[in-house]
């Protein structure tokens, strides 16, 4: 019936365009500092440690406070409250409070009538620091037993017993360094102090409850009395889910110091060495094998570099654990996960979650089989992968019950006829003496849901006025990936109105409480699933006005093309919106939603921890130059699984840009320390994201056609937001290709990530170097 009345304008399954497009622009679109202060505003500044670890004597604050416009200058002493902002676990101060534990560590924080008093102020702080030892690597960290957190264990089989046994057997280690978020919009908080010792916090945040929770343990607050709005972020990656509580912290008790409002704004690169990142690993594996390639038994050590404290730590590495395999059966695992502790900043959230360093060694184990045996890559992972209905067990317990990883393999070779672009590449290189060309795919099988389950619920609010226009709120945030047109498009669809009659108010913890941050893809899942059941509430109490009205079973009342129809009597939605008003029947709903099935044990470290996997693959084709180590991407094609996708235009977006940012992250963007423990890469001159030439100039990214999500998701969608970024490691592994095309030697190239010239030179001598030998 509704597909003879006609579609509405913007509902679910069409490609239509970010609600904030023209506004991101025109620059119309208004992100916190856009918003005009009231007057008496204070503006913040902070003092960070040179130090990467050291003792603090003393800190005067004499000079600072005398200095012209200074109205509050604070440390750790003059927080009211709790001096812990911990997500996960605990003793993670705001502010250092005896020592500092990395460069670039939050020691004072300074208000001031404008920013460049603030800045000044901030100078003319006196600090006596006892330097005292670092630990700088994962290295040192792992000989020392020091952890953020417990070291954490995932087992299956007898793997000493297959190891032994195992034909074939190998040995090695991998690196793969860290990124940063690099958000257009540096981490900002503004912070209002209400009139019964209540405040008001405006934050560039994911996660705006964890910013609320850790202002009211700052100034020894209920949570009733912290409330914190967020309309849009620019860029967050993961950044801004923990990190944000800092900066919303500090200018909160700033505010209660001065008892005025205070906004704290980072400057660039002091963003960069006070706020944390993804985190580097570094990974040790023993791997046998058979004749086919058949993994047999995988010993395979996971370190990961936390930082000085646990911040997110321990999560990512479960969900590193978790994507250790892949696509692939393994038999007899052992993956073990180090949270190393060093006096480096705490590294945090970012887009993956520790899904692409699990993917990034699984796959480089495979290739180093295959090199070993002379085997096709393609060819032994396809012996490897998960099977129906056997072998589909993963190492924490979970069955793979939505297996279409070879489906989604099979697409991307006939979409691209991977043979004859292997056999144009090998062309290519018999004639090109010095740049040679590399050819790689990259299957992914991504979990979507936290792997901790109470985070996985959702609450909306949806209001209908008796103009039919509707305001929707819900507890997921907008950081320019599409979420608030997404999740507006639920409703439209639910009320059968063009998307343009519904306005989507900014996120705040007084309207949708405890909310779960946006962050592991989940945020259509969660909050448009929590938005349908406040929109079907309120559509059934207008049903049931509109069977009164006609004089009809409610069964027989459809709502479709902005009007609801009774055979051929209607109403437009408006008329019905007023109806309902004038019979008092409510026209606001409270929605929630709570993902089905998933379980989780975090001591043995198996259970369910996701609802469903969303797949994908990718071919990359690289050129290196084997005089300077610089490369190029040539050519990406990507097919993604978004199940049936909520707005293909948005997701095409999330597909090709988190294949450029994990790119990046394989190729450019090398986070440096010096020996002091000092960040060296704090900038966009010492730090190269990728730009507009470093795309491909051929880039063809496809979602998977025909491939609903067989559980009950939200319109039988699947998550977008993180899957594509593992694509990626295609170019990485392009690279390796190339590299190894230089000798007919059964070993893979020894080249970690990010692939910089420096290491992709290395890696070309290394390999010229045992082809002579």
């Amino acid at each position: 019936m509704n597909e003879i009345l006609g579609r509405i304008r913007g509902g679910v399954h069409t490609a239509v365009r970010h609600d904030s497009a023209i506004g991101h622009v025109t620059g119309a679109a208004r992100y916190l500092d856009d918003i005009p202060t009231v007057p008496g505003t204070l503006e913040a500044a902070l003092v960070l440690s040179p130090h990467a670890h050291a003792r603090i004597r003393n800190i005067d604050l004499t000079r600072t406070r005398a200095a012209s416009g200074v109205i509050a200058a604070i440390t750790a002493a003059d927080i009211p409250g709790k001096n812990d902002i911990a997500p996960i676990r605990s003793d993670e101060p705001a502010l250092a409070i005896d020592k500092v534990e990395y460069q670039g560590e939050p020691v004072v924080a300074i208000a001031a009538l404008t920013l460049d008093q603030a800045r000044a102020a901030a100078k003319l702080v006196e600090i006596t620091y006892e330097p005292l030892a670092a630990v700088l690597t994962v290295e040192e960290a792992m000989a020392n037993e020091s952890y953020v957190s417990p070291p954490q264990l995932m087992v299956r089989g007898e793997v000493e017993p297959a190891l032994a046994a195992a034909p074939h057997r190998l040995s090695g280690e991998l690196r793969c360094g860290g990124q940063d978020h690099f958000y257009l919009e540096g981490h900002i908080a503004l912070a209002v102090p209400g009139e019964a010792g209540d405040i008001h916090v405006t934050s560039s945040t994911q996660h705006p409850t964890e910013v609320q929770h850790g202002v009211a343990h700052l100034l020894g607050l209920p949570f009733n009395a912290v409330t914190v709005e967020v309309r849009r972020m620019g860029g967050a990656f993961g950044g801004k889910e923990s990190q944000a509580t800092i900066i919303a912290g500090i200018a909160a008790v700033l505010a209660w110091k001065a008892r005025r409002p205070v906004k704290l704004r980072l400057p660039r690169d002091d963003d960069m060495v006070a706020t944390g990142k993804r985190h580097p690993f570094l990974f040790r594996y023993d791997v046998g094998f058979d004749g086919e390639g058949r993994i047999l038994a995988l010993d395979l050590t996971l370190a990961a570099n936390g930082g000085n404290v646990a911040d997110h730590t321990p999560a990512v590495l479960t969900r590193a654990l978790c994507h250790g395999d892949n696509c692939y059966f393994l038999p007899n695992v052992r993956f073990r996960g180090l949270p190393c502790k060093t006096n480096t900043v705490s590294n945090t959230a970012f887009r993956g979650y520790g899904g692409p360093q699990g993917m990034l060694v699984i796959e480089t184990i495979l290739e180093v089989i295959a090199r070993q045996l002379g085997l096709p890559v393609d060819t032994v992972r396809r012996c490897n992968y998960y099977g129906i209905g056997r072998n589909d067990v993963t190492p924490y317990g979970m069955t793979v019950e939505d297996n279409i990883i070879e489906r989604v393999v099979d697409e991307l070779d006939r979409t691209v006829d991977l043979a004859a672009w292997r056999r144009e590449i090998a062309t290519f290189n018999r004639r090109s003496a010095v740049v040679k060309k590399g050819l790689a795919t990259m299957p992914i099988k991504f979990g979507i849901s936290f792997n901790r389950p109470a985070l996985n619920q959702a609450g909306a609010l949806v209001h209908v006025y008796v103009d039919g226009s509707v305001v929707l709120n819900h507890g997921g945030t907008e950081m320019g990936q599409g979420l608030f047109v997404k999740v507006a498009q639920v409703v439209a669809e639910t009320f059968a109105i063009d998307l343009d009659h519904i306005r989507v108010s900014a996120t705040s913890t007084a309207k949708v409480p405890n909310t779960s941050p946006t962050a592991a893809s989940s945020g259509s899942d969660l909050n448009g699933m929590a938005a349908l059941h406040a929109a079907e509430q309120i559509k059934t109490r207008m049903t049931e006005v509109a069977a009164e009205h006609f004089a009809v079973p409610a069964g027989e009342i459809i709502f479709a093309s902005n009007r609801i129809y009774a055979g051929n009597r209607s109403l437009s939605f408006p008329e019905l919106a007023k109806l309902s008003w004038e019979k008092r029947v409510s026209l606001s709903a409270a929605g929630y939603y709570r993902t089905p099935k998933i379980h989780w044990d975090f001591a043995s470290n198996t259970g369910r921890p996701f609802y469903y996997f969303a797949y994908g693959a990718a071919a990359a084709e690289v050129a290196v130059d084997t005089l300077t180590g610089e490369t190029r991407v040539l050519r990406a094609e990507l097919i993604q699984d978004c199940g049936r996708s909520l707005n293909p235009a948005i997701d095409l977006g999330q597909i090709e840009g988190a294949f450029v940012q994990g790119m990046g992250w394989l190729t450019t963007e090398e986070l440096w320390w010096d020996a002091q423990g000092r960040l060296r890469t704090h900038g966009p001159s010492t730090y190269k994201i990728p730009g507009s030439r470093d795309v491909p100039r051929i880039f063809n990214a496809r979602i998977l056609s025909d491939a609903p999500n067989r559980e009950a998701t939200i319109f039988h969608s699947k998550a977008v937001g993180e899957p594509p970024l593992m694509l990626a490691i295609s170019v990485w592994l392009a690279i390796r290709d190339a590299i190894a095309s230089l000798a007919d030697y059964r070993r893979a190239p020894a080249l970690d990530a990010p692939a910089t010239p420096e290491r992709v030179l290395a890696a070309i001598e290394e390999i010229r170097g045992r082809a002579k030998g």
